[in-house]
């Protein structure tokens, strides 16, 4: 066998007997809870190698005592943060409710100012052809007007040439 395994088996022998001396200085409660705490460092140690770990409680966990508390914590951080968002949203979603409101009522009073300049248009317009109406009326009147005067005149001249004849007829007499 070559030396290091003869030192092995050395100190695999002597181990045991070093177990024993101390186990001879200490009580016997002294030596049960020594045990036990090494005997759980131990197991702590090999179960932490295969990546399981005791908590607080000592119940058996797949994730590091301190990584399990970061998740935690990570965990009540994201809940915080998503319940901002909701509040975000809430108000976001106020903000574009009243923006569209404030959209339909310029909307609104647009299509009201669109229609008073159109019924301004038009009232323009049903003035101006009611003008031309009038000026076409009066037009027509003054016509008619010198119709009237130039029978009038006529028959003024008809009324003078009776009116001379009676008196040529009166006077024949």
């Amino acid at each position: 066998m070559p030396v290091t395994s003869n030192w092995t088996l050395f100190f695999l022998t002597l181990a045991p007997m070093t177990h024993l001396l101390l186990a001879a200085t200490i009580t016997p409660s002294e030596q049960i809870c020594r045990e036990a705490g090494r005997e759980t460092a131990m197991a702590k140690d090999i179960l932490g190698e295969a990546g399981l770990h005791f908590d607080e409680l000592n119940k058996l966990r797949v994730l590091d005592p301190e990584v399990t508390q970061q998740t935690i914590e990570l965990k009540e951080e994201c809940k915080d943060f998503v319940d901002k968002i909701g509040q975000f949203q809430k108000i976001v979603g106020g903000l574009i409710e009243l923006v569209d409101q404030l959209a339909k009522e310029a909307e609104n009073e647009k299509m009201k100012a669109i229609g008073a300049r159109n019924l301004l248009k038009s009232i323009a317009k049903q003035r101006e052809a009611q003008q031309q109406q009038l000026q076409a009326l009066i037009a027509e009147k003054k016509m008619q007007l010198e119709r009237y005067r130039v029978e009038y005149e006529a028959l003024c001249k008809v009324e003078a040439e009776q009116n001379e004849f009676i008196d040529q007829f009166i006077f024949q007499k």
